[in-house]
């Protein structure tokens, strides 16, 4: 029986996309996305939050889209796979895993929506930096 690699997150783009192309021509979209969890403490009844960041990857018209539409702070839905690399620095073997997506699901429009800002979109203002990456107003969306 095969294996199952999937991933599925809901949360908001700490920058905008970062879209490059292959010596081919084939494109490829970086970014980050935060999600965050709340609770209260029960010790101290104090509210707690903690915020993870996903570095995301998009392929080919895929990230071509994510490029053109998603901004810093825009809400999505994402979904793929699970995918480790490796490579050298300064003597030192690194490793980053990323979710290599196949869906993205633009939630809220550009910007996050309207109205208030989501509270997992603070967590850049808040103290929880966007981890760096490695190596237009229109809100309509195409399909």
């Amino acid at each position: 029986m095969a294996g199952v690699n999937k991933a599925i997150i809901v949360g908001n783009l700490g920058r905008d996309p970062e879209v490059r192309y292959t010596p081919d021509g084939t494109a490829v979209a970086n970014f980050s996305v935060a999600t965050s969890e709340n609770w209260t403490d029960k010790q101290t009844g104090e509210k707690r939050e903690k915020t993870e960041w996903h570095r995301i990857v998009a392929w080919r018209r895929l990230g071509e889209i994510c490029g053109e539409y998603l901004s810093k702070g825009s809400q999505v839905y994402v979904e793929g796979k699970l995918q480790t690399r490796s490579w050298e620095q300064d003597g030192v073997t690194r490793y980053t895993t990323e979710i290599y997506a196949n869906t993205v699901q633009f939630l809220g429009g550009k910007g996050g929506g309207g109205g208030s800002r989501p509270a997992s979109n603070q967590a850049a203002d808040q103290g929880y930096p966007e981890p760096p990456m490695a190596d237009t107003q229109d809100d309509d969306i195409p399909f």
